[in-house]
């Protein structure tokens, strides 16, 4: 049974940092603490070291208590990178705060992607890329990597990108994922043109789609955009769903988002 800490600035804010830390709050006097402990060592035995437990006698401790607002006991709190990540209160099955952790605890690789997104950032798009692949080998579940790496082949190897958004599930990634499927598709008609309607507006469709390949993204905006105001239904729709799968890929803060966000809005209505 691990013993209450004493230091929790040291044993769990800074711990943190290099491995998440499950905070068991707890009392003498609470018999579900009673319950519950256990079931946490016995998880703890099997998380192999991908998180430590830390026990905090809230009779003791009651200024950290009062400070993450422990208002009932049982109540447990996942620390990762000095913040609470997840957070439960009572004595809960064994199954249910396994299926629990599943959900808040980060991947053992988050340092790693952390790495490739900022070389992707600044540019080391192949480097990011190889590592992303490294990580996904070992942890292919891991929707943060796939996003990313997704990301960052979807003007090369869209097919690819595709396949790698088809189940993401994680509310963070789900705009994205709907983004670069966007893209895929419109990627796709540029090798299968002949399934566009034969109107007027098809050259100017897929100069657009040129445009948002080779990552021209302000020429593409202005094409969709002025398709919007002359052919809006052409392609069901097509050109608003890629303006706002560019605005969403790029993020809605990005400088061509903030220009062309007004004159999209203009176009529809």
């Amino acid at each position: 049974m691990p013993n209450d800490i004493k230091d929790f600035p040291a044993e769990v804010i800074n711990r943190s940092f290099n491995v998440p830390v499950l905070v068991d709050f707890w009392a003498e006097w609470c018999a579900p603490c009673k319950v519950l402990g256990p079931v946490l060592e016995r998880l703890n035995e099997k998380a192999n070291g991908r998180w430590i437990l830390a026990k905090v006698n809230t009779e003791i401790m009651q200024e950290v208590a009062a400070q993450y607002k422990i208002s009932s006991i049982p109540n447990v709190k996942l620390f990762v990178d000095g913040n609470v990540a997840g957070k439960f209160a009572g004595a809960l099955p064994e199954y249910q705060i396994e299926c629990w952790l599943e959900k808040v605890l980060p991947s053992k690789f988050r340092k790693e992607v952390e790495k490739a997104a900022e070389l992707l950032a600044r540019g080391s798009t192949e480097e990011g890329k190889k590592l992303l692949e490294e990580i996904l080998k070992s942890e292919p579940e891991n929707q943060q990597a796939r996003i990313l790496l997704a990301s960052a082949l979807i003007f090369s190897e869209p097919e690819k990108a595709v396949v790698l958004v088809t189940d993401i599930s994680d509310a963070r990634y789900m705009e994205l994922a709907e983004s670069i499927r966007v893209f895929g598709r419109l990627f796709d008609i540029l090798f299968n043109q002949a399934e566009l309607p034969e109107k007027q507006t098809k050259q100017q469709y897929l100069k657009a789609i040129e445009d948002l390949h080779s990552q021209q993204f302000e020429s593409a905006l202005e094409k969709f955009i002025d398709i919007i105001r002359n052919d809006r239904y052409y392609d069901d729709d097509g050109s608003r769903k890629a303006c706002i799968a560019i605005f969403k890929f790029l993020g809605e803060e990005h400088e061509t988002t903030l220009k062309y966000r007004r004159d999209f809005g203009s176009a529809l209505y």
